[in-house]
């Protein structure tokens, strides 16, 4: 019989990234990919996308290296975060409570089995357009910014883990993560997963860190909807001389139109041109990848390989490879 799904957790809700570089950071987000800033506090700037409903969704944070300072989820309503706090501190990954942040109320914290920083909380608050931002679009937060080639919502973070299977499982057992998709080694063991609680292929990727580190950032990602706006922000980053890791290209995990860039900090951000495929079906059956299909996996169409950067470079930074700032 089929275990009980726990639908305690809804949707990604922010990524806080941690820059050596916060205003050079700020710069990029809201200069090339369109977002807007709605506060600051402290070290920290708030940003979101035009179309993301809450306060902000990215927090970048002054630090003396880039890398992930936490990520939220929002629960289902205030009873599933009592509950998943609870199960999450019986398993010993607890942190505990604080009152709240910027944007959103009381949030439970603690770390996954690698040590990535995590917290759900459920009161949070929407964000209010200034007059001369709101749109006739009633079901839009706010006009479409005029500014680069603008984001429109948060799509999904990708987390390295020295232990893959790990970290898959706590996502799945702790907090009802469902894994849409894998990539298996010969023993099958995970290389790599997407899971989610979404009709997303991933709100979260599990990837094996190949220099064998614990809790670093592969990357974040936010979403455009069209492909064509892929190579449109591609002109405006060469030109102001950002580094494109990946020019765009379809994965075949998730189908989805993609690229790769480095934000001045040194964190990776991939840019989704489309949503790929969407899953309703309750009953969802792993796609699983291994062997000679593993290359299709990663690169569908777009170009004849992926850097080994790509697999070996994540934040904090423990490679010798350079990253252009501009």
């Amino acid at each position: 019989m089929k275990q009980e799904p726990i639908l305690d957790i809804s949707h990604l809700a922010h990524i806080e990234i941690y820059s050596p570089k916060l205003e050079q950071s700020v710069t990029f987000f809201k200069e090339m990919l369109g977002m807007d800033e709605v506060e600051r506090q402290g070290n920290s700037v708030y940003l979101r996308a035009y179309e993301d409903h809450y306060h902000n969704t990215l927090i970048i944070t002054e630090n003396t290296e880039a890398g992930l300072g936490h990520m939220a989820l929002r629960t289902t309503s205030p009873q599933a975060l009592e509950r998943r706090a609870a199960e999450i501190e019986k398993m010993g990954y607890g942190i505990g409570w604080i009152d709240g942040d910027v944007g959103h109320g009381r949030a439970y914290q603690f770390k996954t089995p690698d040590g990535h920083k995590m917290e759900i909380f459920w009161d949070v608050e929407y964000y209010q357009a200034p007059e001369d931002q709101k749109t006739a679009l009633l079901n839009r937060p706010q006009r479409r910014p005029n500014r680069g080639v603008p984001v429109r919502r948060i799509d999904h973070i990708n987390l390295l883990a020295k232990d893959t299977n790990k970290n898959v499982e706590f996502l799945e057992n702790a907090l009802g993560f469902n894994v849409r998709e894998r990539i298996l080694d010969d023993d099958n063991n995970d290389i790599a997963a997407w899971l989610s609680v979404t009709n997303l292929v991933h709100d979260i990727a599990i990837m094996g860190d190949a220099l064998e580190e614990e809790g670093r950032l592969h990357h974040i990602c936010y979403w455009y909807g069209y492909p064509q706006h892929l190579t449109d922000v591609a002109e405006l980053l060469v030109e102001a001389d950002y580094e494109i890791e990946v020019s765009p290209i379809k994965h075949g995990i998730s189908q989805a139109t993609c690229m790769y860039v480095y934000e001045p900090g040194g964190n990776r951000v991939e840019l989704f041109g489309d949503a790929g495929y969407l899953i309703f079906d309750p009953d969802w059956k792993t796609i699983e990848w291994k062997g000679e299909d593993t290359a299709k996996s990663i690169l569908w169409h777009g170009g004849s390989n992926l850097p080994d950067n790509f697999f070996e470079y994540g934040t904090p930074v423990r490679s010798k490879k350079p990253v252009k700032n501009s």
